[in-house]
C-alpha cells in the first residue's frame, strides 16, 4: 500500500495512545508511511514505549497546538494556526503526504479541511461518508453523517453523485443502487427538503431506486442512502448505539446460558464473528467527499484497530483516485431546478 499519510496524534480522546499503536499496525500490516503530527515530545514519549516501532517508516512532525473536543470549531479553526489537524492538512495540499486521518474534533476537521484544501469543482458542500453492514454480509454508504446540518436539493444531489462514485471506487459496483432517507417510499413522502431531492435524483444518470426509509439502511437492498448532515448523524449514532446494545444483551445471555465446554466454545466463536459484523473500527473512517485531498475522519474514541483501518481507507481512497472520478462526474451533469 504505498503512499504518505498524515495522522493526526493529538485528536482522539486518548491522543497520543491509540494513533501511535493505529500507526505501528498500518506500518507493519500495510507498509504505509505514517507522518505522526502533534507535540513531539509527547509523540517521541509515547513511541518510545514500543519495541514494535523500531525501524517501521513513522515519522514525527511537529505541531505546537492542538484542536480540542470542547474547542468551538470556527474558532479553534483561526486561532490555532498551528494545531495538528492543519499542520496535517498542509501538508496534503502541498504535496508531502497523499491523505490526512483524524480522531479529533468533527467539526473543527471539516472547516479546516475546507480551508485549507478546498472544495472540488461542481461542490458547494463537502459530505462525510460512513461505510455500514448490511444484513447480506455487505455494506452501504450513508451520507452526509454530519458534515452539514442544514441542506439544500442542490447539497443532497451531489451527495448522491459523489457517494455512488465512492461505492463504486471501493467495492467495484458498476451501478450502486441510490436511495433517499425518507419516511415512507412513495415519492410524496417526506418533508420538503426530501421531495424537492427526490425530483433532483431522478433525473440523475444514478440507478435511482427512489426513498428508502430507516430500516432499509442495513437490509442490503440499497447501496448508497443520501441524507442532510442532521439526519444522517442521528440515524448513524442510533445505529450504533443499537449495535453495542445487542452485543451486551448477546454477550450476558451466553455467559448465563452456555454451560457446556465445548457449546461455550462455539458460541463464543459465533459471537466473535458477529462482534466482528458489527465492529465500526473495522471500516476505519468517514471520508470528507468533496474536498481537494483526501481527509478521513473517525471517532474521538477511536482504537488502534480503528486507527489502522483509516489509515488503510485514505491510502486507498488516494491510490483509486476517486476525486478526480468526482470532479469528471459532477462537471458532465447539467445543473438542474426545481419546481416549487
Amino acid at each position: 500500500m504505498p503512499g504518505v499519510i498524515a495522522l493526526d496524534a493529538m485528536g482522539s480522546d486518548r491522543a497520543p495512545k491509540p494513533e501511535i499503536e493505529g500507526a505501528i499496525q498500518a506500518a507493519r500490516h500495510y507498509g504505509a508511511r505514517v507522518l505522526l503530527v502533534g507535540r513531539e515530545p509527547q509523540i517521541r514519549a509515547e513511541l518510545e514505549r514500543h519495541a514494535a516501532a523500531a525501524g517501521l517508516p513513522l515519522e514525527i512532525v511537529h505541531a505546537s497546538e492542538v484542536i480540542r473536543m470542547d474547542d468551538k470549531a470556527a474558532k479553534a479553526v483561526r486561532s490555532k494556526r498551528d494545531s495538528s489537524m492543519r499542520v496535517g492538512l498542509r501538508l496534503v495540499r502541498e504535496g508531502h503526504a497523499s491523505g490526512f486521518v483524524t480522531a479529533g474534533n468533527t467539526g473543527a476537521a471539516m472547516a479546516t479541511a475546507k480551508m485549507v484544501l478546498g472544495a472540488l469543482p461542481g461542490v458547494d458542500r463537502p459530505a462525510l461518508a460512513a461505510v455500514v453492514p448490511t444484513a447480506l454480509g455487505t455494506a452501504a454508504i450513508l451520507l452526509d453523517v454530519g458534515a452539514n446540518v442544514d441542506c439544500k436539493p442542490e447539497n443532497l444531489e451531489q451527495f448522491a453523485i459523489m457517494g455512488a462514485i465512492y461505492f463504486r471506487s471501493i467495492f467495484g459496483t458498476r451501478r450502486p443502487r441510490v436511495g433517499l432517507l425518507s419516511i415512507g417510499e412513495e415519492e410524496g413522502k417526506g418533508n420538503e427538503l426530501t421531495r424537492q431531492s427526490f425530483q433532483l435524483l431522478k433525473q440523475l444518470p444514478l440507478n435511482f431506486v427512489g426513498n428508502v426509509e430507516g430500516r432499509d439502511v442495513y437490509n442490503g437492498e440499497v447501496d448508497v442512502i443520501v441524507a442532510d448532515g442532521f439526519v444522517g448523524n442521528v440515524a448513524l449514532k442510533i445505529s450504533e448505539g443499537i449495535a453495542n446494545l445487542v452485543r451486551y444483551v448477546l454477550k450476558e445471555s451466553l455467559r448465563a446460558t452456555i454451560t457446556a465446554q465445548v457449546g461455550y466454545l462455539l458460541s463464543r466463536s459465533a459471537f466473535t464473528d458477529f462482534k466482528r459484523r458489527l465492529d465500526h473500527t473495522e471500516y476505519g473512517g468517514a471520508p470528507l467527499l468533496g474536498v481537494k485531498g483526501v481527509c478521513i475522519i473517525t471517532h474521538g474514541s477511536s482504537n488502534a484497530n480503528a486507527i489502522k483501518n483509516a489509515i488503510r481507507v485514505a491510502a486507498e481512497f488516494s491510490e483509486r483516485n476517486i476525486n478526480a472520478d468526482i470532479e469528471r462526474e459532477l462537471a458532465s451533469i447539467p445543473r438542474a431546478t426545481v419546481s416549487t
